[in-house]
This record gives C-alpha cells, sequence and structure tokens, in this order.
C-alpha cells in the first residue's frame, strides 16, 4: 500500500530563505550536479529597491550562468504571481511548501559585451531605436513605411532648402526694411477691413462709396421713426440737461444745427438717435436683450445691434454678448460712416473719438484706413461749451487716400 503524505506550510520566510527555481534559456542541463551555484545580494539593504536584488551565477567546467531578478533579462512573472515549490520529508513524509523565485539562466561567453549596445549609444533617440528594430526584425510592411518616411523626410529638407534660397534671394533684392514695410502695411489693412463698411472704391460720387443702405437698411430706417420724433422735438433746456449728464456731443451737435421742418430734419433725427445707440453701446462691455428699451429701441434695432457688433461668449453656463476690442474698432467705423452721411461727406472726429472712449490716434487710424481725407483747422477761440480742440475733420473725397503705414522702431537707450 502506497504511504501517504501531508501538506505543511511554512512560516512566514524572508527573502533569504526563498527557494529558488532555476530556467536555462539555452536548453535543459544533463549533469546539474556538477553546477557549482552561488547567490549574491545587493549590499544595500536600506533600500527598499535594492535589498531584494539578487544575482544567481553558475558555473561549469566549460561555460558560466547568470541570472537575476532585476533589469532587463529578469522574469516579469516574478511580480506579477507567486510561485511555490514543495519540498518532500521522506523520513516524516510530510511536503514543506516555500515560497519560490525563479531566475532565467543565461550562458556568459568570456569577452562578449553582455550589455545592449543600443542602451550604451546615449546620442539615439527612442524613435531611433525603434527604427533599428524595424529594419532588423519589422515585417516587410513596416520597411517599406519606414523607407517612405525618409523619402518623405528628404524631400520636405530639400523643399525648406529651396525655401529658403528663395526667400534669402527676394531679401537680397528688395531689401529688409522694405519686406517689413510691405508686411506691415498688408497686416494693418486685413486687421482692419473686417471690420470696415462695404466700400465701393470705384463709385463715382462720394455718397455711393460708403452706402447709407449698408448702415441702415430702408426696413430699419422706417422702424427708427418713432424713435426720431422724439429726438426731434426735444426742447434747449432737455439738449443742455444732455450736455451737462455726459450726453454724446456727435449727437447733440447734429440735433442742434438740424433743419427746422421738412424730410431732413426728420432724415437728422432718425440718423442722431440710431448713433446715440451706437455710441453708447461701443461704452458697455455686456449687453443684454433688454438694450436700449429704455430709449424706445425698436426691437429690429436691437438684433441688428447684438448681431452685428456683440460677439457670443459663455459665462458660468451661458451666453452673453460682449463688445470686443475688436468690435469697437467697428462701431468707430460704422459710426464714422453715419456722420459723414448726416454731413455731406464731413465729420468731427475729435468729438467722435470721445464719444467712442478711444484714443484719438486709433480714432485716425480707422479713418486712413477708409481712405477719408484728413484736415486740421486752426485753432480759434474756445466756444461757449468749453471746447477747444474741436478741429480735426475727416471728409470723404474722391478718390480715397491711400495712407502708408508708418512702422517706428523705439531707440534703445544707451547706458552710460
Amino acid at each position: 500500500m502506497a504511504a501517504s503524505c501531508s501538506l505543511v506550510c511554512c512560516e512566514e520566510e524572508s527573502d533569504s530563505d526563498k527557494a529558488v527555481i532555476v530556467r536555462f534559456s539555452n536548453g535543459s542541463v544533463r549533469d546539474a550536479d556538477k553546477l557549482d551555484f552561488t547567490m549574491y545580494k545587493n549590499a544595500d539593504g536600506k533600500n527598499p529597491r535594492k535589498k531584494r536584488q539578487r544575482i544567481m551565477a553558475a558555473e561549469s567546467d566549460r561555460l558560466a550562468y547568470v541570472g537575476n531578478n532585476f533589469g532587463n533579462g529578469s522574469l516579469k512573472c516574478n511580480n506579477l504571481c507567486k510561485y511555490y515549490v514543495g519540498v518532500l520529508n521522506r523520513q516524516t513524509m510530510q511536503m514543506e511548501v516555500h515560497v519560490a523565485q525563479l531566475f532565467n539562466m543565461q550562458p556568459i561567453i568570456p569577452g562578449e559585451d553582455t550589455e545592449d549596445p543600443m542602451i550604451q549609444d546615449p546620442t539615439k533617440t527612442y524613435k531611433d531605436k525603434v527604427e533599428s528594430l524595424i529594419e532588423a526584425f519589422g515585417t516587410n510592411k513596416q520597411k517599406r513605411a519606414l523607407n517612405s518616411r525618409r523619402l518623405n523626410l528628404v524631400s520636405s529638407e530639400t523643399l525648406h532648402q529651396a525655401v529658403s534660397k528663395a526667400a534669402n534671394t527676394v531679401i537680397n533684392q528688395k531689401g529688409l526694411e522694405a519686406l517689413q514695410q510691405e508686411v506691415a502695411e498688408t497686416e494693418a489693412q486685413e486687421d482692419l477691413a473686417l471690420h470696415l463698411p462695404p466700400c465701393n472704391a470705384a463709385a463715382d460720387r462720394p455718397e455711393n462709396v460708403y452706402l447709407f443702405d449698408d448702415i441702415l437698411s430702408p426696413v430699419e430706417f422706417e422702424a427708427l421713426e418713432q424713435a426720431g420724433s422724439k429726438m426731434a422735438t426735444l426742447t434747449s433746456e432737455e439738449m443742455k440737461k444732455m450736455r451737462d449728464d455726459g450726453g454724446s456731443l456727435c449727437v447733440l451737435k447734429h440735433l442742434e444745427n438740424m433743419a427746422t421742418v421738412g424730410e431732413a430734419r426728420d432724415r437728422v433725427s432718425r440718423c442722431a438717435f440710431y448713433l446715440s445707440i451706437l455710441l453708447k453701446l461701443a461704452r458697455q462691455k455686456y449687453i443684454t436683450n433688454k438694450f436700449g428699451q429704455d430709449e424706445g429701441c425698436p426691437r429690429i434695432i436691437q438684433s441688428k445691434l447684438l448681431r452685428t457688433f456683440t460677439v457670443e461668449t459663455f459665462n458660468n453656463g451661458r451666453v452673453q454678448n460682449i463688445v470686443s476690442m475688436s468690435m469697437r474698432a467697428k462701431l468707430a467705423a460704422y459710426s464714422l460712416t453715419l456722420l459723414l452721411h448726416m454731413s455731406y461727406m464731413t465729420a468731427d472726429l475729435t468729438l467722435l473719438h470721445r464719444d467712442l472712449g478711444i484714443t484719438e490716434a486709433r480714432m485716425t487710424e480707422i479713418a486712413k484706413s477708409m481712405g477719408l481725407t484728413l484736415m486740421k483747422l486752426a485753432r480759434g477761440k474756445a466756444n461757449t461749451d468749453g471746447l477747444q480742440d474741436t478741429n480735426r475733420q475727416a471728409s470723404l473725397v474722391l478718390p480715397l487716400v491711400k495712407y502708408k503705414v508708418f512702422s517706428e522702431r523705439r531707440k534703445r537707450k544707451k547706458m552710460l
């Protein structure tokens, strides 16, 4: 009758007491008794990573083997699972179960460098190493893709050299300053061209260059009848109160000088109301759907303002309409165009830039981009309202003026 045995689990073992299972990478060993095994451990016992590092060496008369549980040659299975080995005690017929760790033994040839040459070369990038692996072990499809990438790289480098050569030729012919001037002119024109009203530079009459219908369509102009009539009935005391409260100077100037009766008075009053709404909008940051209701602004005009002169943005989970810096430039251009139609193709830039809340230099830049003729009247005595410097005018004269963009470079202050 066969003898039976029982399993006995050992107590918690340290790393040094673990059983060792070796596996030879070049096959099985016939005479394992002739191998001399030696285990080495890391001397740094305080480092939690290094204290578990082990090196197993096996020597024979013909060849030596080395295996370790760390680095590239180690078996990853030691970190993923636990191995146990049973040792049978024939006297007590009890099998003791011990924790085991595996070592992959690789032959060591004297004089051969065991380290990977790709790792030894620090100049090689990860991409270079992958390409080397593809060249050595890649499939035909991977090798064709690698050759295609290298050919494209050569083509792009050739193209870059050709472009650089052509750019140097242009710079040598025209000069760097002339090219910078052309770039500055193009950028300035493109920046403001997006915010100008539609322009017909080939028009035969000044009023046809910037059409009034592009500022106010016939339907929108008719909708301003009631609001314009209120502007036309303002008394001198009400206008004085508007001036004292910081009202728009451009609007007050046209209300004070408009015709007493007739179609011209009705036209100016409607345009004055729309101009006041544009100037008020230019000083706002956030616009709601109720903008202009207190002034009696028609709904069609409110929709036009939100659609044309605001930008939608998200804030706290809701959509808001804001007046950005580019939209302020657009408001300035449309307000200037409206003033030209109200004053026989002449506008006061000084009053307009004050009402818009922008600098005079910015206002002048917008007028130049529209091709207007700038004039500076002689300084006279102060008016009764205290205005002394309302002397910069802009007129639309055919043909339109083309201004050169002046790019000034600040000189560095020399250190003494």
